[in-house]
C-alpha cells in the first residue's frame, strides 16, 4: 500500500515515514496503532530545546506505552501521573519517584498514601477538602495550587472541571499552610491544542495576576506549571515544536521573572505525531438513493480510541490506498450499535469515490489520546492495540 500524506512537511518527515512503512509492509486483523520511539525521542528534545528553563514532565495520559515511557526515562523525562496505576507504570519503566509529579486534583486518600510513602513530594490541588486529604496523608508534601483561566481558543477545553477561581486561590493558599503543606507554586492549563503560542497571553495574564496577589500575602510562591496544549499537526499545520515552546517560554519568562521554577506538561504535542492507526472499512452504503453523501463505517469508532472525535473537536487527517481517485464527501462512523458512534457529520469528509470494504485506512497523528479512550471491549469489538517500533 502506498501511503500518501497530505501536508507533510520535511521537519516531520522522517518520523512519519517510519511508522508508515511498517504499517504499509504489515497486515493486521484489527486496528492496531503502531507508534515510533525515535519519533517521540526527536520530538521531546525538540520541546526541551525551546523550553528552556522548563522542565518537562510528560503527562502520562496521552500514552503510557512502556516503550514510550522508557525512551522519556532514558531521555531524562519527569512524568506527570493521575493515578497509582500511572504513578507504578513509571516506576515500571525505569522512572524515580523525585521524577514523578501526582498531578490530577481529584485523588483517592489511599493513593495520596501510597505516593508519599514512596517519596512523591509533590501533589496538586484546587479545593479545601483536597488538602485536608492531603495534609492527612501526605503530610509536609508540597502543592501546586491549579488556577481556573478563561477558554484560549483551544481546540479541546480544560478550564471547566479543574481548577480554583483566581479569588478563592488566596484562600486556599492560607489554607494549605495552615494544614502544615507547603505552597509550593500555582498550575493552570491553557487547553489541549492551542494551535497558536499567542493564545497564551491573556491566560498567562490571568495566572500572573494570582501569583503576584499570593506572593504580595506572604507566600513563597516557587513553581509555575504551565501544563500542557502543546499542539499536534492534524488536518492542519502546526507551529515546530521547538519554535512554538520558545514562543511560550518567551511570554512565560515575561510574566514570571521571579519564578525559580517552571515546569511544562507536554502530552499530544509530545506523542501523537509519532503515531498512526491502521484501520478497515468495514461498509460503504447511502441511506436514501438520492443522497448526495455516503456512510463509511470503519472497524475503529469513538468506543475504540476516537473519542477526541466528539463534537469533532479533533479532525484526523486520513489516507487511503486510493488517494488517487476522485473523491465526494462521506459521514464517517464507527461499527458499534450506538447511534453515538459517529466520528464526523457536521462537517463531511472527503474520501475516494472508489472505496468499500476490505480497504484499509490510516489515520494519522493518533500517538495521543487514543489506546488509552479505548474501550475494553464495547460490542465486542477488540481494543486497540498498540505496536511500538
Amino acid at each position: 500500500m502506498n501511503v500518501h500524506v497530505a501536508g507533510q512537511t520535511a521537519r516531520d518527515s522522517v518520523s512519519v515515514s517510519r511508522h508508515l512503512q511498517h504499517i504499509a509492509q504489515n497486515h493486521f486483523d484489527r486496528p492496531t496503532l503502531v507508534i515510533d520511539s525515535q519519533a517521540v525521542a526527536r520530538q521531546y528534545q525538540a520541546l526541551d530545546r525551546g523550553l528552556g528553563r522548563a522542565r518537562i514532565h510528560y503527562a502520562v495520559k496521552a500514552n503510557p506505552a512502556p516503550e514510550v515511557l522508557e525512551t522519556l526515562v532514558r531521555l531524562g523525562s519527569n512524568f506527570d501521573a493521575a493515578s497509582r496505576t500511572e504513578i507504578e507504570m513509571c516506576l515500571a519503566a525505569g522512572a524515580r519517584a523525585e521524577q514523578i509529579t501526582f498531578g490530577n486534583t481529584i485523588k483517592r486518600p489511599s493513593d495520596i498514601a501510597f505516593a508519599h510513602n514512596i517519596g512523591i513530594t509533590h501533589f496538586a490541588a484546587d479545593a479545601q477538602e483536597e488538602l485536608e486529604k492531603l495534609a492527612e496523608f501526605a503530610p509536609g508534601a508540597h502543592v501546586c495550587l491549579r488556577v481556573i483561566v478563561e477558554a484560549s481558543g483551544a481546540d479541546w477545553p480544560l478550564s471547566r472541571k479543574f481548577g480554583s477561581s483566581a479569588s478563592m486561590a488566596l484562600s486556599l493558599m492560607d489554607a494549605a499552610a495552615g494544614l502544615g503543606l507547603t505552597v509550593h507554586g500555582l498550575s493552570f492549563h491553557v487547553g489541549s491544542q492551542t494551535r497558536d503560542p499567542l493564545m497564551w497571553a491573556p491566560v498567562l495574564d490571568q495566572v500572573a495576576e494570582v501569583w503576584t496577589a499570593g506572593r504580595a500575602a506572604g507566600h513563597d510562591l516557587k513553581l509555575v506549571n504551565i501544563g500542557g496544549g502543546f499542539p499536534a499537526s492534524y488536518k492542519t499545520e502546526v507551529m515546530g515544536a521547538e519554535e512554538y515552546a520558545r514562543a511560550v517560554m518567551e511570554q512565560v519568562n515575561a510574566r514570571f521573572p521571579d519564578a525559580a521554577e517552571v515546569m511544562a506538561e507536554p502530552g499530544r504535542g509530545l506523542v501523537a505525531e509519532a503515531g498512526a492507526i491502521a484501520a478497515e472499512v468495514l461498509l460503504v452504503s447511502r441511506k436514501h438513493a438520492d443522497d448526495m453523501f455516503r456512510w463509511v463505517y470503519l472497524d475503529i469508532g469513538k468506543f475504540s480510541g476516537l473519542a477526541e472525535t466528539m463534537d469533532e473537536a479533533i479532525r484526523y487527517q486520513i489516507s487511503t490506498s486510493r488517494d488517487h481517485e476522485q473523491t465526494g464527501p462521506c459521514v464517517l462512523a464507527g461499527p458499534s450499535c450506538d447511534s453515538a458512534d459517529v466520528l464526523y457529520e457536521k462537517q463531511l469528509v472527503q474520501l475516494p469515490l472508489g472505496l468499500k470494504a476490505g480497504d484499509r485506512v490510516v489515520i494519522h497523528s493518533c500517538g495521543a489520546y487514543t489506546s488509552t479512550y479505548a474501550s475494553v471491549g464495547f460490542n465486542g469489538f477488540p481494543p486497540l492495540d498498540v505496536v511500538v517500533i
